[in-house]
């Protein structure tokens, strides 16, 4: 068994073993109430964010049906495949916000290394689906502080998690 350090040892004085803080049988009735309908909440956003993911696919379908379908057949252009790109990372993008939900479900704390990987997924597509032709400098100058900071994030997040 671990020995608790201080950090722990606290949360534990706050927050007993295997304590919910949405608990839906807490001492008081109306915060247990509450709770009951924010993790209901939760379920409904976890079953919206399924639709919003199968809308998506069917984007991807649709998306590429009509770039194939165009003339020249079954031949994309440069910048569809990019709109393809954009319409795939879309998808998983909506996975992993799902995944983010899910895991908040189970376990009913955020994941902090998932959110950020899924900050990092969003900027990457981003980036990938960018034009350089008609953006001015600062925006990619924000663009590329965003990405520094969040992988310099994911990289902290990572290296706690192993410590």
């Amino acid at each position: 068994m671990p020995i608790p350090t201080d950090s722990t040892a606290k949360h534990a004085d706050v927050h007993g073993p295997g304590d919910n803080h949405l608990d839906p049988e807490h001492h008081d009735p109306l915060i247990g109430g509450m709770n009951r309908v924010i993790r209901h909440s939760i379920r409904l956003l976890a079953g919206l964010m399924v639709l919003v993911i199968l809308w998506c696919i069917a984007d991807v379908v649709l998306v590429m049906y009509e770039k194939l379908s165009t003339p020249p057949i079954l031949l994309l252009e440069f910048n569809d495949i990019f709109v393809v790109f954009a319409a795939f990372l879309a998808v998983l993008i909506a996975i992993e916000i799902f995944a983010n939900i899910a895991l908040y479900l189970r376990d009913d704390v955020i994941h902090v290394k998932l959110v950020v990987a899924t900050a990092l997924m969003a900027i990457a597509r981003k980036v990938i689906v960018l034009d350089l032709s008609v953006i001015d400098a600062e925006y990619l100058y924000g663009i590329g502080l965003v990405v520094l900071a969040l992988g310099v994030t994911y990289w902290l997040v990572s290296n706690r998690a192993r410590t």
